[in-house]
């Protein structure tokens, strides 16, 4: 008798936590790519030798933290018909962890750790995009 009053108590319990829902718990919103860079602007874009920085523009009325940048330097061969097999071009995230206030601008710079190698056979290019951040909700 005890047993299975044990486990009506459990079962109650439970049921119960389950029911219970916290208020402060949101879940994560994964945006379209285009409707990332409406929340996060890249700004004055200034890129010379793999070196990039730029003004990151929050345009939510929320602080935002924790922006993700990819920044992908882009090999381009002189000659696309027959290029070596081995490219140099390489990718990078970066996070920003410091908050941008709503509607804040903040100044950000990046250096390579190693800078980029000066081929004859071709050249970088290089590309800034926002891969993601989290969005801080009150």
């Amino acid at each position: 008798m005890r047993q299975r009053y044990l486990n009506i108590v459990a079962g109650l319990a439970l049921g119960a936590g389950m029911w219970i829902q916290p208020d402060f718990a949101t879940s994560a919103t994964v945006l379209p790519a285009d409707d990332a860079s409406e929340v996060i602007v890249i700004r004055n874009l200034v890129i010379k030798d793999g070196a990039v920085s730029c003004d990151l523009v929050n345009k939510s009325d929320r602080v935002i933290r924790d922006v993700q940048l990819l920044i992908r330097h882009v090999w381009h061969w002189k000659n696309e018909f027959r290029p070596s097999d081995d490219s140099p071009g390489e990718a990078v995230f970066y996070t920003v962890e410091t908050e941008i206030l709503p509607e804040k601008t903040m100044p950000f710079t990046y250096n390579p750790s190693t800078p980029l190698p000066a081929l004859p056979d071709g050249y970088f290019e290089t590309k800034v995009s926002v891969a993601g951040f989290t969005e801080v909700v009150p």
